[in-house]
């Protein structure tokens, strides 16, 4: 039998996203998985507004672009990004500055 959620979070975790993810207005382009704390960000890949975040849970993240699921393995401190919701998600570790 084929494990359908692929995450080691749980489906219920709060993810940070932001109002056009959530209305559908925007794709999500950006992933990141922070090292410090663990939390998952999913972002347009443009300057986020304050007033414009939002938090919702990861299955719910999933299913706005199950594409994401892609990512479930992506390790503590890297980021995904991609051109478009068409293109593959390119994957990199966040470099320390």
């Amino acid at each position: 039998m084929k494990k359908s959620w692929l995450f080691e979070d749980p489906e219920n975790l709060a993810v940070f996203t932001t109002k056009e993810i959530l209305e559908r207005v925007k794709p999500i382009r950006y992933v990141s998985h922070d090292e410090e704390d663990g939390a998952w960000q999913f972002h347009t890949g443009e300057q986020t507004k304050e007033e414009d975040a939002r938090i919702i849970s990861l299955k719910e993240a999933t299913k706005i672009d199950p594409s994401i699921m892609e990512l479930a393995n992506l390790p503590l401190g890297w980021i995904a990004f991609r051109k478009d919701e068409k293109e593959e998600w390119i994957r990199e570790k966040i470099l320390d500055e």
